[in-house]
């Protein structure tokens, strides 16, 4: 008995010496292997990493002008284990800072909740983007404050105050921006808005490091293994936009005290030549610490300076709407050049009304172009929506008609080059049955055909409708980066994208556009020398209808499509079509006659007063 206990304690006292040993070899793989905690403390006491920022990408214009370059900032890093025995108001005095933000900015960084890549060891950050002259007064002190280190960086800097929601913004990292993407650590900056948001992956670079080697009391003592294992930050790559500096910065002159877009176009190459939003803002101010307030101060505007209007704002399109019908009915076969309809101040049939000015009736397509009758283009949809022998019933020629649409480049994203961009709306048969509980026909939308109703698209999907017909059918995706230093555009940028509509039927909406500059609604778009092509836009809107033109320029082998959208400016005539004239002869000519300038300034000056029925 005594024999067999023994047998039993020695198996046990085995099996603890073999559990503990195995408890050892765990622990010591985890120190060692699994964790970097000792790693970092032992590297903190012998090195410092030292981060170094590339230079992010110039932008430039179409023409080589700067738009947006690099400044040098300087933000303060502290590491936290080395941070002892420190004069916290001498600090705070270098810095101008209290002494509550000292002590609530050090809480911050070691609270993991809002900086969950926080280690006692390495560079955390503790201000950022001091100015050369804030960092000229710290430099002198910073022997004193162990612990705190200077890390270079840049600021983004503007050549001129234009631009501001094309060219974007950057900011500080947000914790869900670090978890996408490990190349950011906390006191980063990303693109924010803008081209700097699209292209973040492009202006950003490489990051490069720096190893110093440092004695016992955490002295720098120079460079480990003289630079060797160091590497060199790469720069970001240098963006060229499409955008013409000069055209963008009339476009936000003339626009002063209104609500809308203008939006130009290269036809042949799909190159947004200017994009302007109304009101916009100085994008300097979105530049140092105070880029915060200043963005929830123009977030909390009712006009609403962020929002990009060009490729958020949706608005119907108006009469500019009434070349894609006119297109439509033709190669359909609904119409001929030839066909003239009747036009008694309207299109009046079965007791509804479609109201219309006065011009000569009944008119052919070319001259309905030219004075934008309204009821040409609705009994060109009710036929169309009406017709039996094409189509079985009027969802069927819906959906033919909204596909017409769609190939031109309306209902969907186009696919610009920037964050945000809206897709307006087409309505389709299921979105009419649904409404109508199936029991419509084409009277029942009769205002789609007239660019009213239930149509929407933004002011860029309609410069790029003027695009399109400048070059007979078709369209290049609207892009405002024109090249990347070493690297080719997406392909999406390069392809033409065709419509369903033949190049003959084209020729005729063109000379329909020719007309209204030369004796229809556009008058006031004449340039000496120039053969320009325009439709002008009235939206009917629940206040003062909308201002709107779409043109192109010259006729032949056109250089530069463009719309232009005034909210509650009225007429097309009254801001639209002046305004769209005045980009266009600044484009093609590279200035203003002192004629035109002085009209430049006059429209500048004209204020549109919104009240509180802001959007």
């Amino acid at each position: 008995m005594a024999r067999y206990d023994w047998e039993k304690r020695k198996y046990v006292i085995a099996a603890v010496a073999t559990g503990i040993v195995l408890i050892y070899i765990v622990r010591l793989f985890t120190l060692q292997v699994m964790s970097d905690d000792y790693k970092k403390n032992a590297d903190s006491n012998a090195f410092l990493k030292k981060i170094q920022y590339p230079s992010r990408g110039v932008i430039t214009d179409r023409n080589g002008k700067l738009l947006v370059y690099n400044q040098p900032s300087y933000d303060i890093m502290v590491v936290m284990s080395e941070q002892q025995g420190v004069d916290t108001l001498d600090l705070c005095a270098s810095l101008g800072i209290t002494k509550d933000y000292y002590v609530k900015r050090m809480e911050e960084i070691k609270d993991r909740r809002h900086n969950p890549g926080y280690s006692r060891y390495t560079q955390q950050l503790f201000m950022s983007q001091l100015s050369s002259e804030e960092f000229c007064v710290f430099q002198e002190k910073l022997f004193r404050f162990p612990g705190f280190y200077v890390q270079r960086r840049s600021i983004r800097q503007y050549d001129k105050p234009c631009a501001a929601l094309v060219l974007g913004d950057i900011g500080e990292v947000s914790p869900a921006e670090i978890e996408e993407d490990d190349y950011y650590q906390n006191g980063d900056f990303i693109g924010k808005q803008g081209i700097e948001r699209a292209y973040e992956k492009q202006l950003r670079g490489e990051k490069g490091t720096q190893i110093l080697l440092r004695d016992a009391r955490g002295r720098i003592k120079g460079r480990y293994m003289d630079g060797k294992l160091d590497t060199k930050p790469v720069p970001g790559k240098n963006l060229t936009l499409g955008i013409d500096r000069d055209l963008q910065l009339l476009g936000e002159r003339l626009m002063e005290g209104k609500l809308g877009s203008i939006v130009a176009i290269e036809p042949s190459t799909g190159e947004v030549l200017c994009m302007v939003s109304a009101p916009t803002y100085d994008p300097r101010i979105m530049t140092g610490r105070n880029r915060g307030k200043n963005h929830v101060r123009m977030a909390a505007d009712p006009m609403k300076p962020l929002l990009n209007r060009a490729v958020m704002g949706q608005y119907p399109p108006g009469s500019t709407f009434k070349t894609t019908q006119a297109l439509t009915f033709l190669q359909e076969g609904i119409i001929t050049p030839e066909t003239a309809f009747p036009c008694y101040h309207g299109f009046i049939y079965r007791g509804l009304k479609v109201g219309c000015h006065g011009h000569a009736s009944p008119a052919k397509l070319v001259p309905a172009i030219g004075t934008s009758c309204n009821a040409y283009f609705c009994w060109g949809l009710y036929y169309m929506f009406g017709n039996r022998t094409k189509y079985e019933d009027v969802q069927e020629a819906m959906t033919v008609w909204k596909d017409y649409m769609v190939s031109m480049g309306f209902g969907y994203k186009l696919g610009i080059d920037l964050p945000g961009e809206r897709r307006g709306l087409i309505p389709n048969a299921p979105f009419y049955d649904k409404a109508y509980r199936g029991s419509w026909n084409g009277l029942t939308v009769i205002s789609i055909s007239i660019g009213q109703g239930e149509v929407n698209a933004t002011p860029l999907q309609i410069a790029n409708l003027g695009a399109t017909i400048a070059n007979r059918g078709y369209f290049v995706t609207p892009h405002v980066v024109r090249q990347i230093q070493g690297e080719p555009l997406d392909t999406l940028y390069t392809r033409r994208r065709y419509t369903m509509v033949e190049p003959r039927h084209y020729e005729t909406v063109v000379q329909g556009m020719r007309r209204a500059v030369l004796s229809g609604t556009c008058r006031k778009a004449n340039i000496p020398g120039i053969e320009v092509c325009g439709k002008t836009g009235t939206a009917q809107n629940r206040g003062h209808d909308h201002s709107v033109f779409m043109g192109f320029a010259p006729m032949t082998d056109p250089k530069i499509a463009i719309a232009v959208y005034v909210e509650n400016g009225g007429w097309g005539a009254d801001y639209g079509v002046p305004l769209g004239a005045l980009m266009m002869e600044q484009y093609l000519n590279g200035k203003l006659s002192p004629e035109s300038e002085k009209k430049a300034e006059e429209y500048q000056k004209r204020h549109i007063n919104y009240g509180t029925d802001v959007r």
